[in-house]
């Protein structure tokens, strides 16, 4: 299906990253904004924006599910990009999209629902032979689950949210004592920014280098990877630079990691973009399965960089149905070349532990060589 209407349920740069992508496709364009946006830039970069969430606050604007479909529908689009965040991992959003006839720009709803759920996907990994971090099987439900699973394993463990992303709900437990306050702030904080307060336990791999590889699906059964990008330089299990392609892993470890993802991929009928993540252990020879996210995300910009491939233009070619054959190719027509850097600028208080904070910027230079 040839999609002419396009609508970005999202804001800000990766919004506008998506209406750059449409407008090159000869696709029109289509933003919402929250009250507090209505002066944001990417109200503006596209053809027509609409108000949403009146009365809401600024976030719940966005994740106005039934209201963003309801636009969508009175205002004929074809199909929905959802960036990333908000409401790019909502397998109901994915599902009223495909109820309603329109063309939901990522993976299907049941992907979206595996991939929420990192234990359901780690036993997936297992089943396929995929090596996974030594784990809990289950979700740790009282505090004595987790002794038991310290005492099994040793320290230092490492608690995650099983809904989680984006560094948050993550603990490190380094000894017995900081325990009971690790597993009580980690649920609180899974609660808080997830809605759930599951969490499981992985045995803390030491030093890790944290590799993720792009991959890329139509819908007819066909992959292909970008190769992998480095995110291992974190700050609060948060990435800060991201490098594409990554430094000092052996090649055979990375093949492996290739193959892995594809086929993960297939198995669970992954379509559209996702990224497939990893650690590989101090010494470099064996990696383990992390996790997978079923969407476009911030460090895309750094694979298309050493690729030439524009990954949101080539996710609404396979939401709209064409053949990677047609537009990309096979593997073998996909090289890598350079490198691209990106470094993420946060804005923290340095006065007050680096906690996050807001402010006026009152000084920006661009690098100029």
């Amino acid at each position: 299906m040839k999609i002419k209407r396009l609508l970005v349920a999202n804001r800000g740069e990766i919004a506008i990253r998506i209406f750059r992508a449409a407008t090159e496709l000869n696709i029109e364009t289509i933003g919402i904004y929250s009250y507090e946006d209505r002066y944001s830039l990417h109200r503006y970069k596209c053809d027509e924006s609409y108000l949403v969430g009146e009365g809401k606050s600024p976030v719940d604007a966005y994740l106005s599910i039934e209201e963003i479909i309801d636009l969508a529908k009175s205002k004929h689009i074809d199909a929905i990009h959802p960036g990333y965040g908000f409401l790019s991992e909502n397998p109901l959003f994915a599902k009223k999209c495909e109820e309603a006839g329109i063309i939901f720009i990522g993976p299907h709803s049941s992907a979206i629902e595996i991939f929420g759920d990192k234990l359901r996907a780690k036993k997936i990994a297992q089943d396929l032979s995929i090596p996974t971090i030594p784990g809990s099987k289950e979700c740790i439900t009282s505090i004595n689950e987790l002794k038991e699973f310290a005492n099994q394993f040793g320290y230092p463990i490492l608690i995650k949210a099983t809904k989680g992303g984006g560094g948050r709900g993550i603990r490190v437990v380094e000894n017995a004592s900081d325990l009971e306050s690790e597993y009580l702030m980690a649920k609180s904080e899974s609660l808080k920014a997830f809605g759930s307060d599951e969490i499981i336990a992985e045995k803390l791999v030491k030093n890790p280098k944290h590799i993720e590889v792009q991959i890329l699906g139509d819908k007819f059964g066909n992959y292909i990877h970008l190769f992998e990008r480095d995110c291992s330089i974190q700050r609060r299990h948060q990435k800060v630079v991201e490098i594409a392609p990554s430094l000092n892993i052996p090649q055979d470890i990375l093949e492996s990691i290739y193959a892995d993802s594809i086929k993960f991929a297939k198995a669970t009928k992954l379509y559209n973009a996702a990224t497939f993540e990893y650690l590989v252990d101090e010494d470099k020879q064996h990696y383990y399965f992390l996790e997978v996210n079923p969407r476009l995300q911030v460090e895309h910009t750094v694979t298309e960089m050493i690729t030439g491939i524009d990954i949101v233009q080539s996710q609404i070619k396979i939401a709209s149905g064409q053949l990677l054959l047609d537009f990309i190719g096979t593997q073998d027509n996909i090289a890598k070349k350079g490198y691209a850097f990106q470094c993420r600028i946060t804005t923290e208080d340095p006065q007050n532990n680096f906690f996050p904070d807001t402010g006026k910027i009152e000084a920006y230079r661009s690098p100029a060589g």
